[in-house]
């Protein structure tokens, strides 16, 4: 087997591990992410292509998973809450 159809099934496996890891996620997905910032992605190689693939798949592995809504609604109540915080901060900083 050649080196190039090396990275070809490397690149392919990784989509598939990325298929069965981010099922929400569609194929289009995870490659226009993987290959953002390469620009034109007509010439790029097996071998770049599965390199960007295993980066982008590295990158979400990292990712710290969210609980969906539950940042936004933190954020929402903390600003709500803004003129409280912001009295309680004066109040600390004037005890020094």
């Amino acid at each position: 087997m050649s080196r190039k159809s090396n990275y070809y099934n490397q690149a392919v496996s990784t989509l598939q591990e990325l298929h069965k890891a981010y099922p929400e996620y569609n194929m289009g997905r995870h490659i226009a992410t993987a290959l953002d910032g390469y620009g034109d992605t007509w010439g790029l190689t097996d071998k770049e292509i599965a390199y960007a693939l295993y980066k982008y798949k590295s990158q979400l592995e990292m990712d710290i998973p969210h609980t969906e809504g539950a940042e936004l609604d933190q954020i929402i109540q903390d600003g709500m809450d803004l003129d409280n915080i912001l009295k309680e901060e004066e109040e600390d900083n004037g005890d020094y």
